[in-house]
């Protein structure tokens, strides 16, 4: 089994990609789904194909799927939102503005998390292509595992002791609807599932990431971003797709300028992504959407290249041990010094670059040692323990 993640800036033409992508999987023999995560959904309009939250056919061995975060909702969600439901009419809050109360933000895309992970076990599929929304929005779902992980380990049991203890106690004083403790059993179920997408995704000989960019500065500069923040969360990248170069026959003086500047952007690309493949795809003169222009895309991108068998991530993290000392490695490449921190508190490690932050739960063997150093080297975070007690 292996999950394409597919993902760039908005506008540098992921979908394609990612459509071009799956359906090349599928002619080299794969079974494969394709779907996608983004609430703008637009791989219906890629494959000129009517698509819903189940998986249809578009082509021989070709799954499509554009989730449906109502449907999700109802699916994962509800005997804690009708729990939620009774709060509120109890407040005097009702009908659709309840509702729109209970769609918190990060339902989209964590539900969009669990229809993976559930198609990914069901072994009917050998790939799955996720068409990821832009960037931002891809990389709060891809560190929604780890932190609900987290709140879920430490408040969730905690809430449901205390609530059974209340509850005889509140219900005696209140008509306030009280949580009984099958809402407890649905945030449980909700738990077990992330656990299960945390596994799934976390380990990159099943899951990677494949970066799209435009030979762009601004698009370029975030990829960049988009490829330290997936280190942070231990998503490996297998490739990037330079797309939209222009084609050497194009030979109007009017794309000189362009030309050059792009010129300059790809030697960018190549030094920057020097440690994983990178294919160009060029600017086609026709909107690349159908069956045949997608394989003629496809075709030009991997040849004969098997669009997931001939491409591998690595982990992000390591972990080594010599003369008594331990160092777990962390590649955030394109980090800088200053918008990295590194702290422990009790049995966990947390590590941040910019806007996000992750935590590491120490095994038994590192939580009696002291963090020694943080250093950034190379686009290399190496935090050291020392090898006392501590």
């Amino acid at each position: 089994m292996r999950i394409v993640l597919v993902t760039g800036k908005g506008g540098v033409g992921k979908t394609t990609v990612a459509a071009a992508t799956a359906l090349a999987a599928a002619e080299h023999g794969h079974r494969t789904l394709i779907s996608s995560t983004d609430p703008a959904h637009s791989l219906a309009d890629a494959f000129e194909a009517a698509l819903g939250d189940e998986p249809t056919e578009v082509a021989p061995g070709l799954m499509g799927q554009q989730i449906d975060a109502q449907s999700q909702l109802d699916r994962h969600w509800g005997a804690i939102r009708d729990q939620l439901m009774s709060v509120l009419g109890w407040g005097g809050v009702e009908g659709i503005e309840a509702e729109e109360f209970l769609v918190f933000p990060g339902m989209d895309e964590l539900f969009a998390l669990l229809e993976v992970d559930r198609h990914a076990r069901s072994g009917a599929f050998d790939v799955i292509v996720v068409d990821c929304a832009p960037t931002a929005e891809t990389l709060r779902l891809l560190s929604l595992p780890e932190v609900l992980s987290w709140y879920f380990e430490r408040i969730l049991p905690t809430e449901r002791r205390i609530m059974r203890a209340a509850r005889p106690i509140l219900t005696r004083f209140t008509d306030l609807p009280v949580p009984e403790d099958d809402v407890f059993v649905a945030a449980q179920s909700v738990f077990d599932s992330v656990e299960s997408v945390k596994a799934l995704l976390g380990d990159p000989r099943v899951a990677s990431a494949r970066l799209v960019v435009n030979p762009e500065k601004m698009v370029i500069d975030e990829a960049r971003r988009t490829y330290t923040y997936l280190g942070l969360f231990g998503y490996g990248v297998d490739g990037v797709v330079v797309n939209r170069v222009l084609p050497e026959e194009v030979s109007d003086p009017y794309f000189d300028r362009w030309r050059a500047i792009q010129k300059g952007h790809l030697h960018t690309i190549d030094e920057a992504f020097a440690d994983v493949p990178r294919l160009r795809l060029r600017l086609f003169d026709d909107e690349m959407v159908g069956l045949d222009r997608l394989r003629l895309m496809a075709s030009e991108l991997y040849g004969d290249v098997d669009p997931v068998g001939g491409f591998e991530a690595r982990s992000p993290f390591r972990v080594t041990e010599s003369e008594g000392r331990v160092v777990l490695e962390v590649a955030v490449a394109f980090a800088h010094r200053d918008e990295v921190e590194v702290f422990r508190r009790g049995s966990e490690l947390f590590v941040g670059v910019g806007p996000y932050r992750r935590s590491f739960v120490l095994p038994d063997s590192l939580r009696r040692r002291r963090v020694e150093a943080a250093r950034l080297v190379d686009g290399v975070l190496r935090v050291s323990f020392d090898g006392g007690e501590g």
